[in-house]
Parts: C-alpha cells; sequence; structure tokens
C-alpha cells in the first residue's frame, strides 16, 4: 500500500488510477450524488484505507475510503472526519468501513 503525507496528496493521486466519483455516507448505505445510486454495504468493497491526522491539530482527523463496486462498475472515494459516521450509519454499514 502506498503511503500519502497529505489527504489532497491521496485524493490526486488516486483519482489518477480511477477512482473519479465521489461518495457520502447515508444512514444504511453510500451515496453517489453524480449517478444518483446507492450501494449497500454487499455491493462495495473497500479497496485502500487511509487515515490523516493534522500535526497542528491532533482533534482533526480524516478517512479516506478508496471504493470499487463491479457490479455497478464504479471506483469513487469516500472522505470522512475518522469516526463520525458512528451515530448515523447502520451496524452493518460500520462493520463493511472498519473492515480493513
Amino acid at each position: 500500500m502506498k503511503t500519502y503525507t497529505t489527504l489532497s496528496e491521496a485524493i490526486n493521486d488516486l483519482t489518477k488510477l480511477g477512482y473519479t466519483y465521489n461518495f457520502n455516507i447515508k444512514s444504511d448505505c453510500i451515496e453517489c450524488a453524480e449517478n444518483n445510486l446507492q450501494l449497500q454495504p454487499d455491493e462495495f468493497e473497500i479497496d485502500e484505507v487511509f487515515r490523516f491526522q493534522e500535526m497542528s491539530d491532533v482533534d482533526n482527523e480524516s478517512i479516506l475510503y478508496a471504493i470499487s463496486s463491479t457490479e455497478n462498475n464504479l471506483k469513487g472515494l469516500l472522505v470522512n472526519a475518522y469516526g463520525i459516521y458512528a451515530d448515523t450509519a447502520s451496524t452493518k454499514l460500520i462493520a463493511k468501513l472498519n473492515s480493513k
């Protein structure tokens, strides 16, 4: 797995590798607003996970997921504040996101 110094560096590199869609967390799925698609936890794979913490603010952590769905023929990225989905996402979705 490649390592990145910054979140923006990782996003730029992964976009070049074909992770061009943007995902958002919903209560029981992830959503790709660009094509109005919602993926259930069994419809996508987490290919890579990267965690970033800003040196100037140890409370500012981000997590970047590189996600693919062969069933829907798409690859994209999900950026989230570390652990912020815990109160809003379903147990099944949280388990999927924490699987790597």
